[in-house]
């Protein structure tokens, strides 16, 4: 459970996962989750932050609302939901370091691939989203802010600034809300763990609001070099995960 003299430094860390989150579409988990796991341990750590996250994320939702590609939600949700239930079982029953650090090098692998193909990288069909969302919804099951790994395959879409922050953002809840389903069946989420999510409610909104305002100010070049330096940072936090 969060204390009255956690909530300064946790909600300020919250703020400012969110922030960057809103702004870079992903990365934010990067950002609070080691802080989270300091003070309340891993295994209470991931159903906190995804509480906190889904708040976050229904944030940027509503401020991107109008941007959304609803057919890159829809054909992922067909894949992505069956797999995150998956996923979230094999979380209550398996190690996650292993997974952890395999996920870091394919990031950094993703990240190699994004500056160093030649030529144009696009997906022209939304339905490709659903076999994507099947290895996301997985990995989202099994461990928490997969975002970095989902942010080249919308950019290849073509959805950038708000289209893109609001499509990976519903894409997200999607998975989140399956995954907290399997988490409640298996008692991993209780009313410590449901408050402890809630303190951190009210910084994670600011930092989606916040971060709307600052995405409407920054020029394309701008928001997919900090694409890259996001993938780059959870890339080796996640290769370097104990």
């Amino acid at each position: 459970m969060i204390g009255s003299f956690d909530i300064p430094v946790l909600g300020t860390a919250a703020l400012m996962a969110s922030l960057l989150g809103s702004v870079a579409g992903s990365g934010g988990t990067a950002v609070l989750l080691p802080i989270l796991v300091i003070y309340v341990g891993l295994r209470d750590a991931i159903p906190i932050l995804t509480i906190a996250n889904l708040s976050s994320n229904l944030g940027r939702i509503w401020f991107n609302r109008a941007q959304i590609a609803m057919p890159v939600v829809a054909w992922f949700a067909l894949g992505a939901i069956p797999f995150a239930l998956s996923g979230a079982v094999l979380f209550v029953i398996a190690p996650t370091v292993t997974l952890t650090r395999i996920l870091g090098a394919f990031l950094l692998v993703t990240l190699a691939w994004r500056r160093l193909s030649p030529g144009p990288r696009r997906i022209k069909s939304a339905g490709w989203f659903a076999p994507l969302g099947a290895g996301f919804g997985l990995l989202a099951g099994l461990l928490e802010g997969v975002g970095p790994l989902m942010a080249p395959f919308f950019l290849a879409y073509g959805l950038v600034r708000g289209a893109y922050i609001g499509t990976d953002a519903l894409a997200t809840v999607l998975m989140q809300v399956s995954k907290l389903a399997v988490f409640g069946e298996r008692d991993l989420i209780d009313s410590r763990i449901v408050a402890s999510g809630l303190i951190l409610v009210p910084f994670m909104i600011a930092g989606a609001f916040a971060g709307k305002k600052i995405l409407d100010r920054i020029p394309e070049s701008l928001f997919l070099l900090i694409i890259d330096v996001t993938l780059l940072f959870a890339g080796v936090k996640f290769l370097l995960a104990q």
